[in-house]
């Protein structure tokens, strides 16, 4: 009754279902997986933005890399800007999704080491390559309070960081190769500044990290999870429609035969 499915279509459409049931499956724990890793990022942002900001030498050191689980932590800094060093991050945007640069000036601490300072985005001007108008950091001894966050990489980041570029700018926010421009030590990470906000608002503050939204990650690991499930039983369908359209055929020509008229 069922050996139609032992033919070659038969065989090869079985195959590919047995193919893409566990590919599915797979995929649905891969969508459920990155489901998991945004709340858990969404819970340890709220934590470490809510959390009482601690100095910024306690957590982090020259050479230091910063563990995801410092990544966001309020922290402060005291000590003078070195405004002569300050380079510009290109290909920032700002809370509009304006292109532009992000400001990192040195703070040169009360021991001689160095944190860099996000202090923000500003526009560029018409020429691209251009050191864009950026409003003096603060004189004199400061003490600012920021979000840690770890050095950039053109791999974690997916940034390319080209070579050739204008003096004073940069692509990638880097502690090491800061380090080497200013010949100092040079704290691990950054500081990307929430306190003092410049009065009129330039530098832009960078806005904080999103932790309320999870993605449709869930949603579509059900969706990979229900079509897993759909293709047996449109296996089964087929199957079965297959054998009710051969019952019907076959009884259609055993009824052609006994309908022919005998001949003398």
């Amino acid at each position: 009754m069922y050996r139609f499915v032992l033919t070659r279509q038969w065989v090869c459409l079985t195959l590919v279902a047995l193919v893409l049931i566990p590919v599915m499956i797979k995929l649905g724990f891969w969508q459920f997986h990155r489901h998991e890793h945004r709340v858990a990022q969404n819970r340890l942002i709220e934590a470490n933005l809510r959390a009482e900001p601690v100095p910024v030498t306690e957590v982090t050191s020259p050479g230091h890399r910063v563990p995801r689980a410092d990544f966001w932590r309020a922290v402060t800094a005291t000590g003078t800007y070195d405004t002569a060093h300050e380079v510009v991050v290109r290909m920032r945007t700002d809370n509009d999704d304006k292109v532009g640069f992000h400001v990192l000036t040195p703070l040169v601490l009360g021991d001689g080491r160095v944190v860099l300072v996000n202090r923000g985005w500003v526009p560029g001007g018409d020429d691209p390559r251009a050191y864009p108008p950026v409003p003096a950091a603060p004189s004199g001894e400061v003490t600012v309070t920021g979000r840690l966050k770890a050095d950039e990489t053109s791999g974690g980041s997916g940034i390319k960081d080209r070579k050739g570029l204008p003096d004073r700018q940069v692509m990638l926010i880097n502690s090491a190769r800061q380090a080497e421009y200013l010949g100092r030590p040079v704290l691990g990470g950054y500081l990307e500044l929430t306190a003092p906000v410049p009065a009129d608002g330039s530098p832009q503050p960078v806005a904080d990290p999103d932790h309320d939204s999870i993605g449709a990650h869930m949603a579509y690991a059900v969706q990979w999870w229900l079509f897993a499930s759909a293709v047996p039983v449109g296996w089964v369908v087929l199957v079965r429609r297959e054998k009710r359209e051969r019952e019907e055929r076959a009884a259609g020509s055993g009824s052609g035969a006994e309908r022919e008229p005998a001949t003398a």
